[in-house]
């Protein structure tokens, strides 16, 4: 298993901007751009947005590889 999976196993398959900003500890108006700016892929339903934890993933893992 993916050692980032295992890192984030205790949220769900969906997560929340709270939940995102723990899971990366950074802080809201950070996750808030990197939303905005697609960095973290996620769809807006209204003013809420809906964030895959996959796309949590996936951003820690490019970010990895970029280093």
């Amino acid at each position: 298993m993916d050692k980032s999976k295992e890192i984030f196993s205790e949220y769900s398959d969906i997560v929340t901007v709270d939940e995102v900003m723990k899971m990366l500890r950074l802080g809201k108006n950070t996750v808030y751009k990197l939303l905005k700016d697609d960095e973290i892929m996620n769809v807006k339903v209204g003013a809420r947005y809906v964030i895959p934890k996959q796309s949590v993933i996936e951003f820690v893992s490019i970010s990895n590889h970029k280093s």
